[in-house]
């Protein structure tokens, strides 16, 4: 099963969904001034702890088709939705995010589509 570190503009119970989900999950802000975490920090937390990185943030995505992987992004493109809808998603997905990742380092989850590249 795959570890992830949620990225701050998620909320800290995702993290805590996920553990619960069976997932070893962490979110920024469980790291000492983990809101003040930049992504280059996140990304070498991620690569050192073997996570996956769960974000809203378009610079992650950025970052990976300029410098490709390690670490393995899934990229959240939901718009505002509530925490109750963001679980929702995420119990109706979750299954065909992570057999995308056994094949893919980068998946982009949107409203209409979940895809792998």
């Amino acid at each position: 099963m795959p570890d992830f570190i949620v990225d701050t503009q998620l909320p800290p119970s995702l993290a805590v969904y996920l553990t619960v989900k069976g997932f070893d999950s962490v979110h920024t802000t469980f790291y000492t001034d983990g809101h003040l975490l930049q992504d280059n920090e996140i990304i070498d937390k991620a690569i050192n702890e073997n996570r996956i990185i769960i974000t809203k943030d378009s610079d992650f995505l950025d970052n990976y088709i300029l410098r490709g992987s390690p670490p393995k992004v899934i990229i959240i493109q939901l718009g505002k939705i509530s925490n109750k809808e963001l679980f929702s998603y995420f119990d109706k997905n979750l299954n065909k995010t992570i057999s995308l990742l056994k094949t893919n380092n980068l998946v982009i989850m949107s409203k209409t589509n979940i895809i792998g590249y």
